[in-house]
């Protein structure tokens, strides 16, 4: 079974894991016979057991160095040869990798969504077609502050702290700069109506083709 490998990129706060969350319910709704995975380059940050918790909440998460970025791309390949995988799962809590991971099972339809996805030639090479979420940095702040506060315990200040010091400085540097390999550029953030109808027929289309190879 050959899949077909999905990125959706974008700066953190873009709209980025509900796009992929819609999609992915919408296509599951409409082809429920044909399997999907979704997958969350968020899983692969390094693990980061040998230093301690202080010198974690140092770390600069959005640079490409912070992301196994080529476990990833072996991840995705095997999962295209039809091999199952054994992902990390990350602990946002302490800032590093639990000691469970989550097996992923080969499907037809894998639909992969992180801020640096497009920065590694090796990812890029992976996935079929990309899609990046090109949404105000200013309204991906706010969003930021109250995923950060209300879902993983941050304070105001150390959000605005971290966005000056490396989120806002990374986007320019990285993020932004990998837009021009995206075959779609996504405005109005996860609830664009329009770019959801226009992309779940494009993969429901090419997701049945997949099905009946």
């Amino acid at each position: 079974m050959s899949a077909f490998i999905v990125a959706i990129a974008g700066p953190s706060g873009s709209g980025k894991s509900l796009f992929a969350q819609t999609l992915r319910e919408e296509v599951s709704r409409d082809a429920p016979d044909v399997g999907l995975v979704h997958i969350r380059e968020d899983s692969y940050y390094r693990d980061q057991t040998d230093l301690s918790l202080a010198e974690r909440e140092k770390v600069n998460y959005d640079h490409p160095k912070a992301i196994e970025q080529d476990l990833l791309a072996e991840h995705l390949n095997r999962l295209r040869a039809g091999e199952a995988v054994q992902a990390p799962v990350y602990d946002y809590a302490v800032h590093t990798r639990s000691d469970e991971t989550e097996r992923l099972e080969p499907a037809p339809l894998i639909i992969v969504e992180g801020i640096l996805l497009l920065t590694n030639a090796a990812l890029r090479e992976a996935f079929d077609v990309c899609f990046f979420m090109d949404t105000p940095l200013d309204i991906c702040l706010l969003r930021r502050i109250d995923r950060d506060v209300r879902e993983r315990g941050r304070t105001l200040e150390s959000v605005l702290r971290q966005y000056e010091d490396s989120v806002r400085p990374m986007y320019h540097e990285f993020i932004a700069p990998s837009a021009r390999h995206a075959d779609m550029l996504i405005t109005r953030g996860g609830r664009n109506r329009v770019a959801l109808e226009i992309v779940r027929g494009h993969l429901l289309a090419l997701q049945m083709g997949v099905a009946r190879r």
